[in-house]
């Protein structure tokens, strides 16, 4: 029994010695940290750029801003189904399931899509 209680006596004072440990070296980091906060950079202006005191103009610029990335974000996500689409295909003519012939033209298909992906997305971001 007494060794039982040295044991976790131990395990306490070890516990508590990280702890103090953890804690003095975050509070070493938020110490340290309250001069990186000071020197923020400017934030930076739409695309479109509008005028001073045009708030609709900020608004409507930031909303463009934010559809393009959302529409490059789609068509990343298009590549990638794609792929791995490809990957699928590719995987089931190996073990049999499918024709090599069938690879072929599911690569040149999603080559196609994936063109006509960059070229509507192009288009669409010079639209907006």
């Amino acid at each position: 029994m007494k060794t039982l209680l040295a044991a976790v006596r131990n395990k306490l004072a070890r516990a508590r010695a990280h702890f103090i440990a953890l804690t003095a070296t975050l509070t070493g980091f938020a110490l340290s940290t309250q001069n990186a906060v000071a020197a923020l950079p400017t934030q930076k202006a739409p695309s479109t750029n509008p005028g001073a005191g045009d708030w609709l103009g900020l608004i409507q610029g930031y909303l463009k801003d934010g559809f393009i990335v959302l529409g490059l974000a789609l068509g990343a996500g298009a590549f990638l189904w794609l792929a791995w689409g490809l990957i699928a295909k590719f995987n089931e003519a190996r073990t049999g399931k499918a024709e090599w012939g069938t690879v072929g033209l599911y690569a040149v298909g999603a080559g196609g899509v994936a063109v006509l992906d960059v070229y509507l997305l192009n288009t669409a971001a010079t639209i907006l």
